[in-house]
């Protein structure tokens, strides 16, 4: 999986880099540079909400870190599902198949052996 769907705030079309985005909550953006990111975040509804609630917090500083925190925990998340799905698939183990070879010639010769013993 790509590490961008990894990210909380990545953006992978046009939308709002995650650093502006981060300035622009801060209110450290131009008054240009402001009303391109509004105009972007316009755009989307779901950026729009997604502002309403960062907008919500009242110290601008702790979204930088609870963004790390969420992507850190995101990554983590995922690397534990991956485990568990490998852990889930059969290994490709010679050894299985030499057993249900052995078994499936075993059936055979049976067979065999059991016709050639009715029909004597």
């Amino acid at each position: 999986m790509p590490d961008n769907y990894k990210d909380i705030l990545s953006n992978p079309s046009n939308e709002v880099d995650q650093e502006t985005l981060l300035l622009y909550l801060q209110n450290k953006l131009s008054e240009e540079k402001k009303h391109e990111v509004e105009k972007k975040l316009l755009e989307s509804e779901f950026a729009e909400d997604a502002i309403d609630g960062l907008q919500q917090i009242k110290d601008k500083k702790q979204i930088a870190c609870m963004v790390e925190m969420l992507n850190r925990d995101l990554k983590n998340k995922l690397k534990k599902k991956k485990r568990r799905r490998e852990k889930m698939q059969l290994k490709d183990q010679p050894w299985i198949y030499i057993v249900i070879l052995i078994f499936i010639l075993l059936i055979i010769i049976s067979f065999f052996i059991i016709q050639k013993s009715l029909h004597s």
